[in-house]
């Protein structure tokens, strides 16, 4: 698993990387501008968002919520990747910080709109996941949504199949969330719904019943 350092040296080709492998509709990246493009759409619909965004990185969706103009706070561990983020959206408030710590002092009287995170949450174990998510539910307004899009799977057996075809290329130290599993620990207090975009990924949103 990448670390702090290991995603400051892989900044100013990240972008390129994704695009490869978009391009090939292969996993990781199959389906991730349809994931963010899915985000953006959900998010866009409401004038003057207050928007945080976990694991931001060089701020490719988070520029586009910037631009139509959502209120942007973000986190992210690597340095690098903040500094090209800002040159991007010099009024949004980017911090330093490993999410999988929780969540920063600085923002947890903060309450926001939409809690996003793209490519980012399989960095948490299985456990980890549902916390943070619990602990994000606090930071949300009445009507706000947490959408968390990222490498991600229907079922336990498509992330099997999955894993089997890219057997070769896959990242054991990812850690994949699948819906079902998500839904079961929160279905009954939060409404939660998964869509696929494709066959490696797909965008969870949870919110308040």
């Amino acid at each position: 698993m990448l670390n702090s350092k290991g995603f400051d040296m892989w900044a100013d080709g990240y972008d390129k990387s994704v695009n490869l492998s978009e391009e090939r509709d292969e996993y990781p990246f199959a389906g991730y501008k349809d994931v963010l493009n899915y985000i953006y759409n959900e998010v866009r619909g409401k004038p003057g968002a207050r928007v945080l965004d976990i694991g931001f990185g060089t701020g490719i969706l988070t520029t586009k919520l910037y631009n139509s103009g959502c209120i942007i706070t973000g986190i992210d561990f690597s340095s690098n990747m903040i500094e090209i983020a800002k040159e991007k959206m010099p009024g949004a408030e980017l911090m330093k910080w490993d999410f999988s710590e929780g969540l920063p002092e600085e923002i947890k009287s903060s309450r926001y709109d939409f809690i996003i995170s793209t490519y980012a949450i399989h960095h948490l174990t299985d456990k980890e996941k549902i916390n943070f998510i619990t602990s994000c539910f606090e930071l949300l307004n009445e009507k706000g949504r947490i959408l968390i899009g990222d490498v991600s799977f229907e079922t336990r057996n498509h992330l099997d199949e999955c894993k089997e075809k890219y057997s070769q290329y896959w990242d054991n130290d990812e850690i994949y969330f699948t819906a079902d599993e998500i839904i079961d620990e929160f279905g009954n207090e939060y409404s939660c719904i998964y869509k696929k975009i494709s066959h490696c990924a797909g965008v969870l949103t949870i919110a308040k019943k």
